[in-house]
């Protein structure tokens, strides 16, 4: 007896709404849980007994995304995307429940560990899968929201964390995980309607497990790298030389992988790596002006850290407006390369006029400057995601998408390594100088230059007030100096970034698994069903196993 072939999933617009409501809840979890306990961290490594080693409470989190996000993207290549972004729900839920009744601190960085094996996930699958189900011609429509709810995350997290830790307890950073993750783990349960795929040859576990290497040791090396130990220390060369060996042994299994992880192919396709490089700057510039911003906003303006969040808020309405903006052109007119060299102009531009930072520039320039800055980015930051995915074979569009991403946090880890040393650097010298000026008033007020924190530079009387306010301006405009050729190069490859027809059908379509509505069905021949009171009739396209070569779409 035939098996008959799997009948196609109808999408209709009802649908994919409801799928994407999930993919948003999904990205909400992810976003804001990178940055909702940066303010509750005192708190949480004080109760638990873990300040000593409190940077892993952000480690444990970014390395598990980061090593997570090309497996997850690999695998619903090849597995197909419905149960692991159900996976990546349940995992980021249950280490959310876990974190919020830990009791000591190990217990509670194991949790985040976990946390961000399910973040990870959730980024890259709700990605990946708006591919499956929307026409890259339609999709901006999709992304301009996805990247809002990064941006509001980015500066919602801290602000919640800061809350919830003043008002409730930290715990709640987690609590008001567990609600959101159930409703989004029964909406995909209910409409997530995904092929299941077969897979027939062997997975690429070596170079998995080498890529989980070579993440940790520059996870490690950028983090560690400066601030535990010194950069010429043992242990951190040894870092980097394990990271190099790592990724030529990568290298060498890729090439030979049948199936691998991170095919060496897709570095063949001119638009995935003009594209994903400049992901790779974008992360760079992006999160580390994110990363010095908020401390120098804290000692400038003497607020608290939720309430220096706030003041991040014109930097994300940039960059908002500019990626609704692009999106929507985007959509109506079909082309992208115009959008990635204005936001690299504007951006450099931002940067520009960050340089000019001082002790006494007003905060509402401070805010115009952040959303000039923003507003670079804006242009620039989803556009890069459906470059990449328009670029490839639906098959590969997982693979491609969390490639990019992937590489976007490499940037956004070096960049936050490399400048932030510089700015450590400069601002204890600048701290040093500026209490040797004014010896009496720093005997008197009995202020460590190691150990100062905003409620006390306010109160702090003059002079010494606004030396202390000039050191981390002189210590952070500077780092924008070193940015701007970062700008600079995004913006020479986006010159070169080959503008490609949109795909105007959905991956799940163009691989024979979907069609757009009932409506397309009209002249398709039907087949036979196993449930008669469903009936559905196929669509012609490729098998979900077929393992031919497929053109490079940049050809």
């Amino acid at each position: 007896m035939t098996t008959a072939p799997a009948a196609p999933i109808v999408l209709t617009q009802r649908r994919i709404w409801l799928i994407f409501s999930a993919l948003l809840a999904g990205m909400l979890l992810s976003s804001l849980d990178q940055t909702i306990v940066s303010t509750a961290m005192p708190t949480i490594v004080g109760d638990l007994g873990g300040v000593a080693h409190m940077t892993w409470v952000t480690t444990a989190y970014l390395l598990a995304t980061t090593i997570a996000m090309p497996i997850y993207g690999k695998f619903g290549d090849i597995f197909g995307r419905r149960t692991l972004f159900l996976i990546a729900i349940a995992l980021f839920t249950l280490a959310s429940l876990g974190a919020a009744l830990s009791t000591g601190f190990w217990e509670f960085v194991l949790f985040r560990g976990i946390q961000g094996l399910g973040g990870g996930g959730l980024m890259i699958l709700s990605q990946a899968i708006i591919a499956d189900i929307v026409p890259a011609k339609e999709r901006g429509k999709y992304l301009a929201p996805m990247g809002a709810v990064f941006g509001v995350s980015s500066i919602g997290g801290p602000l919640l964390g800061g809350l919830f830790t003043d008002h409730l307890t930290w715990e709640w950073c987690f609590w008001i995980n567990i609600p959101v993750g159930v409703i989004a783990f029964a909406i995909a349960w209910k409409t997530l309607s995904l092929p299941r795929k077969r897979n027939t040859r062997k997975v690429d576990y070596l170079g998995i497990v080498l890529l989980s290497a070579a993440t940790t040791c520059l996870i490690l090396f950028t983090d560690w790298g400066g601030k535990q130990y010194a950069w010429t220390s043992p242990t951190i060369l040894g870092l980097m030389a394990a990271f190099v060996a790592a990724v030529i042994a990568f290298i060498v299994v890729e090439n030979r992988a049948e199936q691998p992880v991170i095919p060496m192919a897709l570095f063949r396709n001119r638009a995935f790596v003009l594209a994903t490089s400049i992901g790779l700057v974008l992360g760079l510039a992006m999160f580390s002006a994110l990363a010095f911003m908020p401390t120098f906003l804290q000692m400038a303006s003497g607020t608290s850290a939720s309430i220096s969040g706030l003041l991040m808020i014109p930097m994300i309405i940039g960059l908002i407006g500019t990626l609704t903006v692009s999106m929507r052109q985007i959509t109506r007119t079909g082309r992208y390369k115009i959008f990635p060299i204005l936001g690299s102009v504007v951006t450099a531009l931002g940067m520009l006029w960050l340089t000019t930072l001082a002790g006494n520039t007003p905060i509402w320039l401070i805010c115009a400057m952040l959303f000039v800055l923003g507003a670079g980015l804006g242009f620039i930051m989803q556009v890069i995601v459906l470059v990449v995915q328009n670029a490839v074979d639906p098959r590969d569009v997982g693979t491609a998408t969390s490639t990019n991403n992937y590489f976007r946090e490499v940037g956004a880890s070096l960049g936050v390594a490399i400048f932030g040393s510089i700015f450590t650097n400069r601002l204890v010298d600048s701290l040093g100088a500026a209490f040797v000026a004014n010896p009496e008033q720093a005997a008197t007020s009995g202020l460590n230059p190691a150990s100062l924190v905003p409620a006390q530079v306010k109160a702090v009387g003059e002079p010494l007030h606004t030396a202390i306010v000039d050191s981390y301006a002189g210590a952070l405009a500077p780092v924008f100096w070193y940015l701007i050729p970062a700008a600079l190069v995004a913006l020479a490859l986006a010159f070169w970034l080959p503008e490609i027809p949109l795909s105007d059908e959905a991956g799940m379509i163009a691989r024979g698994e979907a069609v757009a509505d009932e409506s397309a069905l009209a002249g398709l021949a039907p087949v036979s069903v196993t449930d008669a009171s469903d009936p559905v009739l196929a669509v012609p396209g490729p098998h979900a196993d077929d393992d031919r070569p497929h053109p490079d779409r940049t050809r």
